[in-house]
């Protein structure tokens, strides 16, 4: 009996070194669809789009999308591929909300800024300087020739 205590304390001990142990980080960077910007759920399997972390409702299995050490203290706590920095450094977005042609930062860094490198207008887009503060260097198609002015040259009413 006395050396299957010794067995089991030395079994104890080596399952709390183990881990006690600094563990590797999880690599949680993935495509979501799109082709945006995404966190990888525990899995391994399911993808998360950016902008659906922290927004509580758990979209992983075992809610770690929602974890408390992942969104305590946003941005500042979220892995950097799931945060763009708009030109004013107190302002950010989910990194799946950069080049989607909305003004989430509020001065179009997140579309127009050369940090963003955004490419050009997609074919749902129309290039143009618009009028609607919720657009910056492109308008969705959907709103050409729908008898409002969306650009200020209206191309969008006439060319487009």
């Amino acid at each position: 009996s006395a050396v299957a205590l010794l067995v089991l304390v030395a079994a104890l001990a080596s399952g709390l070194a183990l881990a006690l142990l600094p563990r590797a980080p999880v690599n949680r960077f993935c495509t979501a669809p799109n082709n945006k910007t995404g966190f990888l759920c525990d899995d391994r399997v399911t993808c998360v789009p950016a902008s659906w972390v922290c927004d509580r409702v758990s979209n992983c299995r075992n809610g770690e999308d929602e974890q408390e050490q992942l969104c305590g203290d946003l941005p500042h706590s979220l892995p950097g591929h799931l945060v763009f920095y708009c030109s004013n450094p107190r302002s950010w977005v989910y990194a799946d909300q950069r080049c989607n042609g909305m003004n989430e930062c509020g001065d179009c860094s997140d579309e127009t800024w050369s940090l963003a490198a955004c490419p050009p207008c997609g074919q749902e887009w129309w290039s143009c300087s618009p009028v609607h503060f919720e657009f910056c260097s492109c308008i969705p198609r959907r709103l050409c020739r729908d008898g409002a002015q969306h650009c200020l040259d209206w191309s969008d009413e006439f060319v487009c």
